[in-house]
């Protein structure tokens, strides 16, 4: 194809995207006081204040966003594998389905640990640590803001096994070498968990560079386990 045809196909795979988002998100729009309670299940006992005139309003549109670019991401993928596809070779393409499902079922597990783990450990230390001072009465967009990056950011996290998996079926690296890597794994995790981690708190960024490292080690398995049958191979 032209150069100027790739163009055009890349214009209606991004808009056919934008528009699975707004379509997700104004379908999550109608349901988002349920989301919003959902997200302040973590903070048991806390107050939450609008401190703005249409405070709320913007909240809403802000998590109903989030949840409709999370919905929409399989169908973002979707799109984006395609426009590569034709430029793939077999092999290359045989990964494409796995990929998308795995980086799918990663990143919802990454929302869950979030929200069941990283933002109620956060919660806990940073209303206990000032609990003898002051009373904790918080804004409502303040804590979603904090909730939802601490989500999202875990969530992109935990693609971590996903792109190892395609480094190693791709041939670019082994198991073995990404083993031997694993002082610079740790070190870069307690870099990402203080960075990602919207908190300064001991706790969040503890948890949240632990989980990196076990979702690496996962990794480093699953490349092993999928270059296993090419050395088989290869020796018969």
């Amino acid at each position: 194809m032209p150069l100027v045809d790739h163009l055009e196909e890349l214009r209606r795979r991004v808009l056919r995207s934008l528009l699975a988002v707004v379509v997700a998100a104004a379908g999550c729009l109608v349901f988002v006081r349920p989301l919003v309670k959902l997200l302040e299940a973590p903070a048991q006992g806390i107050r939450f204040l609008q401190l703005a005139p249409g405070e709320f309003l913007f909240v809403s549109l802000k998590v109903a966003g989030y949840a409709g670019l999370t919905l929409a991401i399989p169908w973002i993928l979707f799109e984006g594998l395609a426009f590569v596809l034709p430029g793939l070779t077999r092999k290359e393409r045989r990964l494409v389905a796995p990929t998308v499902a795995g980086s799918t079922v990663l990143f919802a597990a990454g929302l869950a640990f979030a929200w069941w783990a990283l933002v109620p450990a956060a919660l806990r230390f940073l209303v206990s640590y000032g609990a003898d001072v002051v009373e904790p009465i918080w804004s409502i967009e303040r804590y979603l803001d904090f909730v939802l990056l601490l989500m999202v950011a875990t969530a992109l996290a935990f693609q971590l096994p996903v792109l190892q998996l395609l480094l190693g079926a791709l041939g670019l690296v082994d198991a073995r070498r990404m083993l031997g890597a694993w002082r610079w794994v740790v070190l870069v995790s307690a870099l990402a968990g203080a960075v990602l981690t919207p908190s300064t708190d001991p706790v969040t960024m503890l948890l949240l560079s632990g989980a990196i490292t076990a979702l690496y080690l996962i990794g480093v398995g699953l490349v092993a386990v999928v270059s296993r049958p090419k050395q088989r191979f290869g020796q018969a």
